[in-house]
């Protein structure tokens, strides 16, 4: 008993107190069959523009079949599952606590995801559980966050997400 309890002992101190969770960054959440197809696949006009009302609607829902099949992918990094990591994007707000701040919002890799065409992939797309709460004042305005990425199919009458995120800290980006 006394060297189990020596042994977990050395192991706590061996591991850092204050772990810093690894940053991903968006390419990360593709599977390799799906970063392949993403660098073959021609560039794609974003209709739109940030002086666009931000009717959210429907624009995360819009479907071109035009479009290769990647680009609704709900394919995922299953070894994510569970990690603490670091993530930055732009914020869809979705629901907000009774002092006005947003509890639950969609995550996207790049701004007015929301009300261009066509949206990101589900596998592109993060919902972010934050109980604390955060202020949404511009959807054009990134964050950061840390805390665990879930894979996990979500579906809304906004979008479908691959990836559910549960916040432990969200605030706005400061380019590190």
């Amino acid at each position: 008993m006394r060297l189990f309890a020596l042994l977990c002992c050395s192991f706590m101190l061996s591991m850092p107190a204050n772990a810093t969770p690894r940053t991903v960054d968006w390419l990360d959440l593709l599977p390799e069959e799906d970063y392949q197809a993403m660098l073959d696949m021609p560039e794609i006009g974003h209709a739109g523009s940030e002086d666009a009302p931000a009717d959210f609607a429907s624009g995360m829902r819009q479907r071109d079949d035009s479009l290769p099949e990647v680009m609704y992918s709900t394919r995922v990094v299953a070894d994510l599952d569970g990690q603490e990591l670091r993530l930055a994007g732009y914020p869809v707000p979705l629901e907000m606590n009774e002092r006005g701040l947003y509890t639950t919002f969609f995550l996207v890799p790049y701004a007015g995801a929301c009300i261009h065409v066509p949206p990101p992939p589900p596998n592109q797309i993060v919902l972010v559980e934050y109980p604390q709460g955060i202020a949404i004042e511009d959807i054009y305005e990134p964050f950061w966050m840390t805390g665990t990425l879930l894979v996990d199919q979500t579906s809304n009458a906004l979008a479908d997400a691959s990836y559910r995120f549960s916040a432990d800290k969200v605030w706005v980006y400061d380019g590190e």
